[in-house]
């Protein structure tokens, strides 16, 4: 089973539209973010797998359900797991929560490249930590 990774983010001004309510394509750099800290978490950053392996964790593809909106100053926790992995590629399910309640689904497609954006093997040590 993979570890579940959570992130917390604050809505501000800037991440909304004239409505007050989130702008959709903000979503896209909460989840971003929510990845790059789950990297974090685990003891690397985007640069240091680059160094260490000599791959880029891209995304080929994402898919994002709205079902509520988020507004300004929420308090929303997004919560991130691997659902499958390939030797190249894996999915993630990121959720948006908003005082535990899902208000956002995503599938997001990331796949391993290395300097030449060409497809990869992950390597085992990433995929490890991951995985546990």
């Amino acid at each position: 089973m993979a570890k579940k990774f959570s992130f917390t983010v604050k809505v501000y001004y800037e991440d909304t539209d004239a409505g007050g309510v989130v702008y959709y394509a903000n979503y896209l750099k909460f989840l971003e973010r929510a990845r790059s800290e789950a990297i974090y978490s685990l003891g690397y950053t985007n640069s240091s797998i680059l160094e260490k392996f000599g791959i880029l964790l891209i995304v080929k593809s994402c898919n994002i359900d709205y079902k509520k909106p988020a507004k300004f100053e929420d308090i929303l926790e997004i919560i991130s797991e691997i659902k499958s992995f390939t030797k190249t590629s894996f999915l993630m399910k990121q959720s948006i929560l908003r005082n535990n309640e899902i208000i956002s689904d995503s599938e997001i497609h990331l796949v391993s490249v290395d300097k030449n954006g060409k497809p990869s093997k992950i390597p085992e040590d990433l995929k490890k930590k991951l995985e546990n």
